[in-house]
C-alpha cells in the first residue's frame, strides 16, 4: 500500500469519509459533503480503492423499478480510516499554514 499524493481535494474526500467513518456513502453524497464535483473525486476514489483504503460495492437495485442508476456505495476498509487519518496528519505537518481546519484526536476535523 502506498500513500496518494494529498493534494486539497483528495484532502477534502477523506475529510468527508471521516466524519462517520463507519458509514457508507455513495458517490454525489461525497461529491456534496467534500464540495468538489463528480468528475474530480472518481479518480480519487478509484486511487483510494487501488491502494487498499477504501472498499465498494454496487447496490442490489433495479434501476428501472427505483426509477434512478444504481449507486456505488463507498466505505473505509478495516485500515484504511486509520491510514486516512495518519496520511491527513502527515500532510498537516508538512503544510500547517494551508490547512483550513483543525485535527482532534479520532476524529476528521
Amino acid at each position: 500500500m502506498g500513500t496518494p499524493r494529498m493534494t486539497l481535494p483528495t484532502q477534502l474526500v477523506l475529510r468527508a469519509l471521516l466524519e462517520d467513518p463507519t458509514r457508507e456513502m455513495y458517490g454525489l453524497e461525497i461529491c456534496h459533503a467534500a464540495g468538489l464535483a463528480p468528475g474530480t473525486i472518481q479518480p480519487i476514489l478509484a486511487r483510494f480503492e487501488g491502494i487498499g483504503w477504501l472498499e465498494s460495492r454496487w447496490e442490489d437495485i433495479d434501476p428501472h423499478e427505483a426509477a434512478r442508476p444504481r449507486r456505488r456505495y463507498y466505505r473505509f476498509s478495516p485500515d484504511g480510516a486509520d491510514l486516512a487519518r495518519q496520511a491527513l496528519e502527515a500532510a498537516h505537518a508538512r503544510n500547517p499554514g494551508r490547512s483550513r481546519w483543525v485535527l482532534r484526536p479520532g476524529g476528521a476535523t
